[in-house]
């Protein structure tokens, strides 16, 4: 009876609230801004509560323990090859795509300076054919349907310049042998000769300057700039190469802490079991030496595949081809990791960048083209005034045409000892002999002497425009020539800031390391009188772990600092002792 008084005032008072809610309900306040932005069911959920979290593998446990192959892919381990850094970037600089063409690219400006420089080659011409034409007759004074002209003609040339003034010297001779059934030509077969001499000096425009020495002294430029180019690339190549070398080499260093790392592990668990076997520790220390050994496992897996990445990497900058026996060796660098950073002020090393950076010789080379423009586009702008002069001398000679039959009365049929007649005689005997004599005679000269002009009528706009435009480009050079050193300036006090701050931090790793190992030690003392557990023991391994990594991983941060301060001052291939050449 109790029992059912009390089952029915519980409902009567649950009844009673949920009345007085409907009838009185609480009101909700205002939500605030940030509230009004979240969705409702966002609200107020614990990181364990989340929800929409797919269930992937929920159950997943590995259960091979097996021991997989901890070699290198395509690298016999056992087959080392040792290689110092000079070697390396002697081999990339030998080896090296980009280098390849960047040689071929110094080999084609010195053909097409070669090319430009052949315009002013001596020439020799020479022609010779033969020729025969039937043409109608048109003429009155014979009676032939057609004339029928053969001839043999043999002609030469000569034509050089004097480069310093724009100079063009020709000589030509021609040489012709005609043979007609013409009944009015006086001589057949006919020799015709003549030497010619002429010369062409520019007074005005072309005399100091012209496009093909603008053609060669531009050429010469892009030489100067291609080997710039060539030397640039041997600078980036040669970081790059450095670079990857103490990568190598601090992978390897890193691989070698690991591995020590599983051997003092695995002394420590001895250590513990004989500890547990004298009753010092409970056996569930152990399972933490245990675990010890497998996560530092997983840091040996770890290292030796970035050995792997850095090995390829630096084989790729040095190997000649895929096929090269390099890939499948392992190298081991030789030079020692600890270098000294140069004692250098930022002076002195801005001072060094912009005698020796690439950039600015590259900027050099554009100002000098430029002028050179300049120079070419101004004489230009010049009347073009040519003085030019010419000598020829001139034979002729042959036999008489047995056809000839002269359409007028001849004087020597009329009167034979008239002067007409001796004239005609003489005249005939001249023409008959060699024309080749009529030439060294000098019996038929012709001398030619003037003057050649050529002025634009409306003030020669294309070539003012010209030089406008190479003018706005100096203007351009020098703008890109301040932001060249502008940016060098900055290149190299970043440069220099990483050599200073990797000495730093190289100090204070050699530090924690030095401490570290004291920890380590204090604390396995601790653990053997009691003073301590197996937890902190295994912390303070880690750690020693780590400071023995971090401190070769600073050497290697001031050793790629170093080369990266060469490079930002021009100074790679001084410091490494390199020349770069061309390979014949």
């Amino acid at each position: 009876m109790k029992r059912h008084l009390f089952i029915l005032t519980l409902i009567v008072l649950s009844f009673g609230q949920v009345k007085a809610q409907t009838e009185t309900p609480t009101p909700t306040p205002s939500p605030t801004p940030i509230e009004q932005k979240q969705p409702d069911d966002a609200q107020n959920v614990q990181p364990e509560n989340l929800s929409g979290v797919p269930a992937i593998a929920p159950s997943f446990e590995s259960d091979d323990k097996s021991l997989p192959d901890l070699g290198r892919v395509g690298v016999d381990m056992l087959q080392q090859k040792p290689l110092s850094l000079k070697e390396a970037i002697s081999l990339a600089l030998e080896n090296n795509k980009d280098i390849e063409v960047s040689r071929q690219n110094v080999r084609i400006a010195e053909f097409d300076l070669q090319s430009a420089d052949g315009y002013y080659e001596p020439r020799f011409t020479g022609q010779t054919f033969y020729e025969r034409a039937t043409v109608p007759n048109v003429s009155i004074f014979s009676t032939n349907a057609t004339t029928t002209n053969s001839s043999i003609n043999a002609n030469a040339g000569f034509q050089g310049y004097l480069r310093k003034y724009g100079t063009v010297f020709n000589a030509t001779a021609n040489n012709q042998r005609l043979t007609t059934d013409n009944p009015i030509s006086i001589l057949s077969p006919q020799n015709n000769t003549s030497l010619n001499f002429s010369v062409t000096q520019p007074l005005l425009r072309g005399r100091s300057f012209d496009q093909p020495r603008r053609t060669i002294e531009i050429a010469k430029r892009n030489l100067s700039l291609t080997d710039t180019q060539f030397r640039q690339r041997s600078i980036e190549i040669i970081t790059n190469v450095q670079r990857a070398y103490w990568d190598l080499t601090f992978s390897l260093r890193n691989l070698q802490v690991q591995r020590d790392g599983v051997r003092d592990a695995k002394q420590q668990l001895e250590h513990n079991r004989r500890l547990v076997d004298e009753g010092q520790l409970a056996p569930i220390d152990i399972v933490a030496a245990e675990t010890q050994i497998a996560n530092i496992e997983q840091g040996v897996y770890e290292a030796l595949e970035t050995v792997g990445r850095a090995e390829n990497n630096l084989k790729n900058l040095i190997s000649a081809s895929k096929n090269d026996m390099l890939w499948s060796e392992s190298i081991v660098p030789t030079d020692s990791v600890d270098l000294d950073a140069p004692n250098t002020t930022l002076p002195e090393a801005l001072g060094l960048a912009l005698a020796n950076r690439p950039e600015v010789e590259v900027n050099n080379v554009q100002r000098d083209i430029n002028e050179i423009d300049q120079r070419f586009y101004r004489d230009q702008a010049k009347p073009q005034v040519d003085l030019i002069a010419s000598y020829t001398t001139s034979g002729v000679g042959g036999s008489q045409n047995p056809d000839f039959s002269s359409p007028f009365p001849s004087p020597c049929q009329t009167a034979p000892t008239s002067p007409a007649c001796q004239q005609q005689t003489a005249l005939l005997g001249n023409i008959t002999g060699s024309s080749i004599s009529d030439v060294f005679a000098n019996r038929y000269p012709t001398l030619r002497v003037g003057v050649q002009l050529n002025l634009p009528l409306f003030g020669n706009k294309t070539t003012k425009a010209q030089l406008g435009r190479s003018l706005v480009q100096n203007e351009q050079i020098k703008t890109q020539r301040e932001q060249i050193e502008q940016t060098i300036q900055v290149d190299v006090r970043n440069s220099l800031q990483s050599v200073r701050t990797s000495e730093a931090r190289l100090r204070s790793a050699a530090i924690s390391r030095e401490n570290s190992l004291k920890q380590y030690e204090s604390e396995q003392r601790k653990l053997d009188n009691g003073q301590s557990d197996v937890y902190k023991v295994l912390e303070r391994q880690t750690a020693l772990m780590n400071a023995r990594s971090a401190e070769l991983r600073a050497q290697t941060e001031l050793n790629k600092a170093i080369a990266d301060l060469q490079r930002a001052t021009g100074n790679s291939l001084k410091a490494n002792n390199v020349e770069a050449r061309l390979r014949k």
